[in-house]
């Protein structure tokens, strides 16, 4: 193997972790969401709130802890749906 370094291989790794990893781990708690598979989810975003707790800088956006808040909610209409009572009047 050669010591030479390329352009291209320099560049695969900042394309690679473009996303940050909260970002890939949302994304994978919705593709959960929409298979219904609801426990891999909520271990998800057990996941997802720890690499937000724990970074050096804390979530400051808005966006990022409403993405998290509109993922708890996702998952709790999921597993509690609202059942509508029709009712004929006579």
């Amino acid at each position: 193997m050669s010591d030479v370094q390329t352009d291209h291989d320099t560049a695969a790794p900042a394309q690679r972790y473009r996303r940050r990893l909260s970002d890939k781990i949302l994304i994978a708690f919705h593709q959960a969401c929409d298979q219904g598979d609801f426990e891999v989810a909520e271990r998800l975003l057990t996941v997802l709130e720890v690499t937000m707790t724990r970074s050096p800088t804390p979530p400051k956006r808005r966006r990022d802890v409403g993405s998290l808040v509109m993922a708890h909610e996702r998952l709790w209409n999921l597993r509690h749906p609202v059942v509508q009572e029709y009712r004929t009047f006579r």
